[in-house]
């Protein structure tokens, strides 16, 4: 009989001795190398613990490993789901590239996501600068940019076919003159927002001021007060200039640059001959307007068929309000307001996005001083909801003028007869460049080395026929002659065995041409067998 247990150590479990395999799951960190795990069991342990408690804590354990593998498989299920159920991926086969000209503050392919055109179309977004892209255009293929990429340290070329362009940045602002790029647009014939024609037309603040009179005369002075300007071919000419307070403004340029404000005449003969000593006299005009002691400034814009209006009144004191510290606010747009800004959208045969520039003295009275295309600056808490207008607006446009058909009309062997952009059939925009247009006329016949074009479905007679010259007419090595329509056997029910089995053997013995030609081939024989059968059994 075993001696009683010690006093108060009969609940302690018993540490493995010896040789004895251990059976206990360590859920912690192994101590096999560590030196103090070997220590002796302290004295006086010498009942084991009870069985009913060592299945109880071996049960609780296998629970919760159970659970936390439960919670990790319904983590990884749910994940599967998310993307199983997740908006398809880009359709890398049915798209149209639109080309958006801005900075990169803006992130403009979020405003397009999601949108699909013709029902599975998506859009494509191309984001880049003016400094950033170059381009050649052709009447017949349309333009082909050419866009550097950042990609690390480096800047990759990438080339592709436009169907659409956005433009949001002046094309030409101070010394730098992107103006080709919208020839090249032009000249492939790419729509865009706004129209090209209205983007160069704007390219001349002068140009711009002169429809603006255009529109004084028409509508009036009182119901249309347009500021006075004076414009100067050169700088050399503003000596004789008296009237003062005046404005400067020098050649065209964005955001109040090149332009300053002048309180004697000793100070602009300065301005004059600082700007003819640059070397651009013969290129940079000018044009004075009166100093007006603003109050604020109202910004009026259009956006398809939504209006906004917004004040803006300088808290530093400067009189440009685009520098320093203003306060925005949006105001009512009353009919006034509406009423220029429908106005100034019809010059240049139309324009969806626009915008008008007014100064209100603080005498009260307005003076419209400028008119903005669709690259004016979105101003106040609703520059998100303008983007979204902007984006339903060119998707609307795209609608209208992006056609799949057009996008998939291709001539011989792969070169495109019209080839407004490369999103259409999916391929990179590297394989669909350098190949010349050719005009499709007659036949067309398949490029050597490569698979010939599908052939419309005909009745067997004529369609074999049709094969059968197209193969002649391309073969590099001479054979013999192709039948004419006349001398081609007739194919019937009663054409003899031997002459099928003839017809085989002759179009085995022919080189091999493409893979494609031999499964015509075989194909041509399969239905002379065919037929030869039908023929014999209908005699039976």
């Amino acid at each position: 009989m075993p001696p009683p247990p010690a006093p108060g150590t009969a609940n302690i479990p018993p540490q493995p001795t010896g040789n004895a395999p251990d059976f206990s799951l360590s859920f912690g960190k192994t101590t096999a190398n560590n030196p103090t795990a070997t220590a002796a069991p302290p004295r006086g342990v010498s009942a084991p613990t009870s069985p009913a408690k060592s299945r109880e804590s071996l049960l609780q354990r296998v629970q919760s490993l159970t659970g936390a593998a439960r919670d990790q498989g319904a983590s990884i299920l749910g994940a599967a789901v998310q993307s199983a159920t997740r908006a398809p991926a880009f359709n890398k086969d049915k798209y149209f590239t639109l080309l958006v000209l801005d900075d990169h503050n803006t992130d403009w392919s979020k405003y397009f996501r999601g949108k699909r055109l013709h029902g599975d179309y998506d859009i494509r977004v191309e984001q880049a600068e003016f400094r950033d892209i170059t381009l050649h255009a052709s009447a017949e293929s349309g333009p082909v940019v050419t866009m550097e990429v950042h990609r690390g340290d480096s800047r990759i070329p990438r080339m592709f076919r436009p169907d659409f362009v956005l433009i949001r940045q002046p094309p030409r602002d101070g010394a730098n003159d992107y103006r080709s790029t919208i020839l090249g647009l032009k000249y492939g014939g790419v729509p865009s927002i706004n129209s090209l024609h209205s983007i160069y037309q704007f390219q001349d603040k002068p140009w711009v001021f002169a429809h603006l009179q255009q529109l004084q005369r028409r509508l009036g002075k009182e119901n249309f007060p347009l500021i006075e300007q004076t414009f100067f071919p050169s700088p050399k000419y503003l000596l004789n200039w008296t009237k003062f307070p005046c404005v400067l403004k020098a050649g065209h340029c964005h955001g109040g640059m090149a332009t300053a404000r002048f309180d004697n005449q000793m100070g602009l003969q300065d301005a004059a001959g600082l700007v003819s000593g640059t070397g651009f006299e013969g290129h940079c005009y000018c044009t004075i307007e009166p100093y007006i002691d603003a109050k604020f400034d109202v910004h009026i814009q259009k956006i398809g068929s939504n209006y906004k209006a917004f004040m803006r009144k300088s808290i530093t004191g400067n009189w440009k309000t685009n520098q320093g510290s203003a306060m925005l606010e949006q105001i009512t747009l009353t009919e006034k307001y509406k009423t220029w800004v429908d106005e100034i959208s019809e010059l240049f045969g139309g324009m969806e996005v626009c915008g008008v520039s007014v100064v209100v003295g603080k005498d009260g009275r307005e003076h419209i001083i400028k008119a903005s295309d669709s690259t004016f600056a979105l101003m106040g808490d609703s520059q998100e909801d303008d983007r979204r207008q902007i984006a339903d607006l060119v998707t609307s446009r795209m609608q209208n003028v992006c056609r799949p058909g057009m996008n998939q009309q291709q001539s011989v062997g792969g070169h495109h007869s019209k080839l407004p952009s490369v999103s259409s059939r999916g391929q990179s925009p590297t394989d669909e460049i350098g190949h010349p247009p050719t005009a499709p006329t007659g036949p067309r016949p398949a490029p050597m080395g490569g698979p010939p074009p599908i052939p419309e479905r005909t009745s067997p007679a004529v369609g074999s026929i049709g094969r059968l010259s197209s193969r002649s007419s391309i073969s590099e090595v001479p054979e013999e002659a192709p039948p004419s329509a006349g001398s081609v056997p007739r194919r019937d029910s009663q054409t003899s065995q031997a002459s099928s089995i003839s017809s085989a053997s002759r179009t085995q013995q022919r080189p091999p041409q493409t893979q494609t030609s031999v499964v015509e081939d075989a194909e041509d024989t399969m239905k002379n067998l065919r037929k030869t059968f039908a023929g014999i059994f209908g005699d039976m």
